[in-house]
């Protein structure tokens, strides 16, 4: 198999319970291949890399809206800023716990992580919110 990239979706639960998303994330970013993960996803990448991911201390945020700031970089290069954008989670990653390979790309006025991407794997990043939604 020589996928082109992979999207690791959201799901219910804690990053270790999805599966085969760690590995994935693990192999796969690790190998070059692009990686976005969406919600769990974006936990994935955060665990897998040295982030520690930890109950929101905004509590559950299913079905709420929140402005998310960023630096009109990348995924967010012509988006307003802020704009609103749809969460359900209970889960984050913990802004604290991240290595200096990963980087936060956008963020909640509370200072929830809303994106981050890997500095050494460009392919390699994701979002808490649910751009779906």
């Amino acid at each position: 198999m020589q996928p082109l990239g992979v999207l690791v979706s959201p799901g219910p639960g804690r990053p270790e319970d999805s599966g085969i998303s760690l590995d994935t994330v693990a192999s796969l970013g690790r190998a070059g291949v692009p990686v976005f993960g969406v919600c769990m996803g974006h936990q994935c990448i955060g665990q897998v890399f040295g982030g520690s991911v930890v109950r929101a201390p905004t509590g559950v945020m299913h079905g709420k809206t929140s402005l998310v700031h960023h630096r009109g970089e990348g995924l967010f290069r012509g988006l307003p800023n802020p704009f609103r954008a749809a969460r359900y989670h209970s889960l984050v990653v913990d802004a604290a716990s991240l290595p200096p390979e990963l980087e936060v790309t956008a963020w909640c006025e509370d200072g929830t992580v809303m994106g981050l991407k890997h500095r050494a794997l460009p392919g390699v990043q994701g979002v808490q919110f649910h751009p779906e939604s």
